[in-house]
């Protein structure tokens, strides 16, 4: 589960993310993303309006329920370990696309979350990115 200042909950930022959101479309998934104007990359969120926030939909068209929340929980898993890097106040909305509910798609749904991530920081430039130092490890972290 993502931390309660981590979830993107209303249906009006979801709908906003996708209309007017930067996109990246994977074989399993679309990432969507809006970011303020404003980097913040040098502040840490500080408040719970600075944390990103991050909205998973996986539609009846993935699969029935236990498929698509087996989806929905791969995805959570994948979020999770990037939410250090996610630009502070940013908004991003991941959308299961149907392949991602067939039986030999987790680990390409896994690929297809982090690439679709990395392209969108990729495109908003280091300025925007947050920098995450865990240890002598921290070059080594994926995403």
């Amino acid at each position: 589960m993502l931390p309660r200042v981590n979830r993107l909950t209303r249906p009006n930022d979801f709908r906003s993310t996708i209309r007017s959101g930067r996109k990246s479309r994977r074989s399993t998934v679309i990432v969507y993303a809006t970011v303020p104007t404003v980097p913040t990359s040098s502040v840490e969120a500080t408040t719970d309006v600075d944390a990103p926030r991050i909205g998973i939909t996986v539609s009846k068209a993935v699969g029935g329920s236990v498929v698509r929340h087996r989806v929905a929980r791969i995805v959570r898993h994948c979020v999770a370990g990037a939410i250090p890097r996610l630009p502070a106040g940013s908004n991003w909305v991941i959308r299961a696309l149907p392949p991602a509910g067939e039986a030999d798609a987790g680990d390409a749904l896994r690929g297809d979350v982090h690439a679709a991530l990395s392209q969108i920081l990729e495109e908003l430039g280091p300025e925007h990115v947050r920098q995450v130092s865990t240890g002598p490890a921290a070059g080594s972290q994926r995403l």
